[in-house]
């Protein structure tokens, strides 16, 4: 069964203007329509894409999960498009706590999942620390029988999240994304590196264009493969979508042939001399 699986993904790769929702809300609607084509399984945006990387402006642009104009919005989308929707994320509030939060909804635009951030980002001058607190678990989703892991931008940096997903049988990571200009190297290695430990495809989307305070987003989006290839991308800092039609069935024969993962040990206990 699980030999047959095959998604058609779309991700939109666009510049937030910082703290105008209904703006942003038009770009993705105007990128929907100039660049999504029928017959696509899942739309991805990219992180905090409704108030943009400036975490300064995070609480003021929070909104609660059972009232949301964002869930209203992404809801549309999904049924106009007759398509699954990884919304990227934007800042929820529940009972005074703030989260960065990537929603998924079904084709019919009913919210499936939530997962919110579990590493937050405070260095160099940046504070989301200040402003949203990490999220309590790891969430994976099943898209048309596809186990998809959540991950939010500086979540990358650690593996073991992307390892648990894989035990648990994820097909498909995705990592949202704001990531800065000034750091290519880690973006390229380590987007790279979690599909290849994982033998697994990932869905590596970020901002592109200008931010505030001379800060600019990176904008190299790509869908990479099992092996670490790109199949699809945007290399400089244009608005669009990129796609990737993938059929599973070679992940998994490589996977039964390479069976590194049976390798790992229950414990890596270790030895100071």
């Amino acid at each position: 069964m699980g030999q047959k699986k095959r998604l058609n993904i779309s991700a939109i790769q666009m510049c937030s203007k910082i703290g105008d929702k209904f703006a942003n809300f038009n770009t993705i609607q105007n990128l929907v329509m100039r660049d999504i084509k029928q017959d696509v399984d899942l739309i991805v945006l990219p992180e905090v894409w409704t108030v943009g990387w400036s975490p300064k402006h995070f609480r003021e642009s929070a909104e609660n999960i059972n009232n949301s104009e964002t869930i209203e919005f992404l809801s549309d989308i999904a049924k106009q498009c007759n398509t699954w929707i990884a919304g990227g994320s934007f800042i929820t509030e529940k009972e005074g706590h703030y989260y960065n939060t990537c929603p998924v909804l079904n084709r019919e635009g009913k919210l499936v999942a939530l997962y919110s951030k579990n590493h937050l980002y405070s260095y160099y001058g940046c504070d989301e620390g200040k402003f949203v607190e990490t999220g309590n678990n790891p969430v994976m989703v099943d898209i048309e029988g596809v186990k998809t892991g959540l991950t939010i931008c500086y979540d990358i940096r650690f593996p073991e999240i992307y390892r648990a997903y894989r035990k648990a049988g994820a097909d498909l990571f995705i990592n949202c994304a704001a990531w800065g200009l000034n750091k290519p190297v880690p973006w390229e290695c380590m987007t790279r590196c979690r599909a290849v430990e994982n033998q697994t495809y990932i869905v590596a989307l970020t901002q592109s264009g200008y931010i505030e305070n001379n800060e600019w987003n990176l904008g190299h989006s790509r869908i990479i493969d099992y092996k670490g290839e790109t199949i699809s991308e945007i290399k400089d800092q244009k608005e669009g979508a990129f796609s990737a039609c993938i059929d599973f069935s070679p992940m998994y024969e490589f996977r039964n042939k390479c069976t590194c993962i049976n390798d790992i040990k229950k414990s890596y206990e270790v030895v100071v001399l």
